[in-house]
Formats: C-alpha cells, structure tokens, sequence
C-alpha cells in the first residue's frame, strides 16, 4: 500500500465516524482517527449534542482518548486524520497536542456550507481582547501574576 492509500484510508475511516456521528444523533459531521505506527490508536467523533459539551469536537474526543490511552498530554510521532478541517478550537487542541502531521479531507467551506461557519471565530483570533466582537475585560487581581513565578520556580514542574 502506498503512503497515499495509507492517508486516504484512515481520512475513510474518519469519514465514516462522522456518518456515525450525525445518524446516531450525537452531533454533528465529524470523525477524527489518530494513528501511531501505523495503527489506530485513538478515534472519535463529534458528540456535542450527546453529551451537551461544546468541546467535544470529533479531534479533541479522538486526542482525548489517545492521550488517555498512553498515558500521556502530547502524542509525537502521532498522525491525526480528521474528515474535515479542524475549527479554532480543535487546531489550537491540535498545535498543543504535538503531533508529527495532521490530515483532512473536507474543508471549512464545505463545513460552513452545511452551516458551520466558523469564519467569526478565525477572524476573532488574532484581535486584541479588547477589539473582539464578544466583550472581553482584563480586571487586575492581587496575587494573578504571581502564580506564573510560583510555576517558573517549582522543581517538580512538567514543562509542556
């Protein structure tokens, strides 16, 4: 099998999680599968409706449940195969996860055609808070701050 058929063949089984997804009625048209050496160690699809979470996005359940798998919050070497581009969200998931590479098939066109139009969020994104359309206030709080030191110094700390 050739590394193309590889991909595709896992960006398959991705789409199929996202069948399920929409026709056992947790949510809607997304699966992600993720693959170390070759094997699928984790997937997922999207539950949001199921288990009224926002979060539970077909790439963060499939990264969930890998991390959890191996014991770990980071997946190198780690391919993620999602059937469709992920959201802010899920990219953000996805860049602190670690892993080696991450494919897609539909795009974010396709999604928003089908009403998930997440073009708001990614325009959101790179604006100040205070320049963002949902109202963000920074309030100073004695002692906020002083964590960070608390955590910079702490020898039994793990870096991630």
């Amino acid at each position: 099998m050739s590394q193309t058929e590889h991909h595709i063949r896992h960006l398959e089984h991705a789409v199929a999680l996202a069948r399920r997804a929409v026709e056992s009625g947790d949510g809607g048209p997304f699966g992600a599968v993720v693959v170390q050496d070759g094997e699928v160690l984790a997937e997922g699809w999207n539950r949001v409706i199921a288990t009224n979470d926002p979060t539970a996005h077909a790439e963060v359940t499939a990264i969930r449940s890998a991390c959890s798998a191996l014991g770990t919050f980071q997946l190198p070497g780690a391919t993620i195969y999602a059937s469709c581009e992920p959201c802010p969200m899920c990219l953000g998931a996805i860049f602190w996860t670690r892993p080696s590479a991450v494919y897609f098939t539909s795009t974010r066109t396709h999604a928003e055609q089908a009403g998930f139009d997440d073009s708001e969020i990614y325009d959101q994104v790179g604006l100040e808070h205070t320049h963002r359309s949902l109202p963000f206030h920074r309030l100073e709080v004695a002692g906020a701050t002083e964590v960070f030191e608390l955590w910079r110094t702490w020898p039994g700390r793990t870096d991630y």
